[in-house]
């Protein structure tokens, strides 16, 4: 899949916290899809959040192609454990973006682990023949 994507001015930014596991599953997501973008539908919301190495962006299905929210500048490398939450910054360009925000810290992660469970896990499996040897012992 591919979008084209358009942002507005920037009304405003604020720092913020994801909980480690929301980061931390966002990211394992990510390297599932091969360096292409992670697409994770928020039907909930008829919202979209397309993820990629540098940001999470969250566009509206009515404006679909307008970036509302993006989160940006991810410190991962700030904390100690993966346990510990990511810090970023929540960038905001609509006027009703806090209302939004409020509403995607609930519904993106739900979004998210649906995806998770969905999604097979890809992977080589290699079986190894022990030969048995005609020595008894």
């Amino acid at each position: 899949m591919e979008i084209t994507c358009y942002r507005d001015e920037e009304i405003s930014r604020n720092s913020r916290q994801l909980p480690a596991s929301i980061y931390n599953l966002a990211i394992t997501q990510l390297a599932r899809c091969e360096g292409q973008p992670l697409f994770v539908p928020i039907r909930s919301m008829q919202y979209m959040a397309i993820i990629d190495t540098e940001e999470f962006v969250f566009i509206d299905g009515e404006r679909k192609c307008w970036v509302d929210i993006a989160w940006q500048n991810f410190k991962r490398h700030d904390r100690e454990a993966l346990d510990q939450p990511v810090t970023y910054e929540a960038v905001y360009y609509r006027d009703n973006s806090e209302t939004i925000m409020t509403r995607l810290q609930s519904e993106f992660p739900l979004a998210l682990r649906a995806l998770a469970d969905k999604t097979p896990i890809k992977s080589t499996t290699h079986i190894i023949p022990f030969r048995r040897s005609n020595n008894k012992r």
